[in-house]
């Protein structure tokens, strides 16, 4: 069985090469995720239709395990911006439940601008 630390890899992998299917696949059905604002999604669904608005890679500055729960610390780079984010992932039996991310949303405002 994959770590917790396995699982955020292959997800993020995922993500960076723009496999939503692959990255949904790691994410489990009922998973809770929460956004900036308190905003939460329906669903792995909802959260890689969201994030497909927003194509971009992850830029992993300090990763902190503990147990089943991952820390990251990332730059998070678009073709016209980067932004610095923060999330918590709590993963269970191969799969995330929860997601947590804090960042200035400002930055998605505008997308022809740079930060």
């Amino acid at each position: 069985m994959q770590t917790a630390k396995d699982v955020i890899i292959s997800y993020i992998d995922a993500m960076d090469q723009h496999r939503y299917d692959e990255a949904a696949s790691y994410i489990d059905e009922k998973v809770k995720i929460i956004g900036p604002a308190g905003e939460s999604f329906g669903g792995p669904k909802g959260f890689i239709a969201m994030m497909k608005k927003f194509p971009g890679r992850y830029e992993i500055k300090r990763m902190f395990v503990d147990d089943d729960e991952v820390s990251l610390l990332y730059d998070f780079k678009m073709e016209k911006a980067t932004v610095y984010m923060s999330s918590w992932y709590k993963v269970k039996n191969g799969k995330i439940e929860f997601i947590r991310t804090i960042f200035d949303p400002s930055a998605f405002d505008s997308p022809g601008e740079s930060n």
